[in-house]
């Protein structure tokens, strides 16, 4: 097949630090491009590929800057630099594959070229409070979407979008080292930002007299996050509750490896905690609050525990000895490896195709 992966522009693929949509994007090429697919990837021009790359700008957004200040998330003239080449190409291809947030820019231009397109959209989706969104969603509620969890889906139920699939979310497991024996603390990994959970994550671990390990971007694209870091997350840090930074692949891998546990206090509706199945990679079991796809990413009792709030973390916490670090490798090894991500993708393309090819017969 003759693919075209839009990736997200404002990080390089694949990413070096923060990117977990970029990071799916880059794997699903590499493994379509390995399978002997003819892939074009639109991305930023500093990313690596074995595909094609069509630069939509010079380097990742996340490095750019406007008048002197970082670029705003929200900003969509970049990302629509990048989108508008791969529908500008749209006859080179058998399909477009367009990896979103729930702005969803690309639904403007579905309707304007012949070539089948499917989104995945890595974000939650909008509210009718949301209403510019929730009306673009609404207008193009028959385009071809992809979720991420089934829960990912549920959410988007008032929407009534045409899903064609779910696709789970897959990593390269081989990139990540198990370790049988158990770690000395607890971690805690992501962007800084409210909804993340890093205050809970901190809360939690005093409360069990546990030494915490955060690690993560300190979003300087965002006020709040920024505001949220000095306020709760900075005031707390010592000998027991340490910040060690954004951190790369190898240094993700450290921290998870040998970690005791991941504690995941997620605040919002998340489709897919990719560092869940990264820790439980490692043989970390995760911690997780039961919000968005937590009881798809996470098997209960087997990889790790599902609670409702901070004082069933902190039990949780207390009871971790319980969880095989095998069981948690093989949880992932069974449901959540690149393989199986692009088995169920290229099931996806082959049956748009086919339906657009009767389709454009009629």
């Amino acid at each position: 097949m003759k693919i075209a992966q839009v990736a997200p522009i404002w990080t390089a693929l694949p990413p070096k630090k923060y990117g977990g949509t970029e990071r799916i994007a880059y794997h699903l090429t590499e493994g379509l491009v390995r399978r002997g697919h003819k892939v074009t990837l639109f991305a930023s021009a500093d990313s690596k590929t074995s595909a094609k790359l069509i630069p939509g700008w010079k380097k990742c957004v996340i490095r750019e800057k406007l008048r002197g200040h970082p670029v705003r998330w929200g900003n969509c003239v970049f990302p629509l630099l990048n989108m508008s080449q791969a529908f500008e190409m749209a006859k080179e291809f058998d399909i477009i594959h367009v990896h979103e947030n729930n702005t969803c820019l690309s639904n403007f231009f579905i309707r304007l070229v012949k070539t089948p397109v499917v989104i995945t959209v890595h974000d939650d989706f909008p509210s009718p409070k949301d209403k510019d969104r929730w009306a673009v969603f609404t207008k193009y509620r028959k385009n071809n979407y992809i979720a991420i969890s089934n829960s990912h889906r549920h959410l988007a139920k008032k929407l009534k979008l045409n899903f064609v699939a779910t696709v789970y979310n897959g990593i390269d497991i081989d990139s990540f080292t198990f370790r049988e024996k158990k770690g000395k603390y607890l971690a805690w990994l992501g962007r800084s930002a409210p909804n993340k959970g890093a205050k809970e994550a901190i809360i939690a671990a005093k409360k069990a007299g546990e030494e915490l390990v955060l690690a993560g971007r300190v979003d300087v694209n965002s006020h709040v996050a920024l505001e949220y870091f000095n306020k709760h997350i900075k005031p707390n840090l010592g000998s027991k509750i340490r910040y060690i930074g954004e951190v790369n692949h190898s240094q993700k891998v450290k921290l998870l490896t040998n970690a005791k546990a991941l504690l995941n206090p997620i605040k919002w509706e998340e489709p897919f905690g990719l560092v869940t199945i990264e820790a439980n990679a490692c043989g970390a079991p995760t911690i997780i609050f039961d919000r968005g796809s937590a009881r798809e990413t996470v098997k209960d009792g087997k990889s790790g525990f599902i609670v409702k709030d901070v004082g069933g973390m902190v039990k949780a916490i207390k009871k971790i000895d319980q969880i095989d670090r095998r069981e948690c490798r093989k949880w992932v090894e069974d449901n959540f490896t690149t393989e199986k991500m692009v088995d169920n993708y290229e099931k996806v393309y082959r049956d748009i195709i086919s339906k657009n090819k009767i389709k454009t017969k009629r």
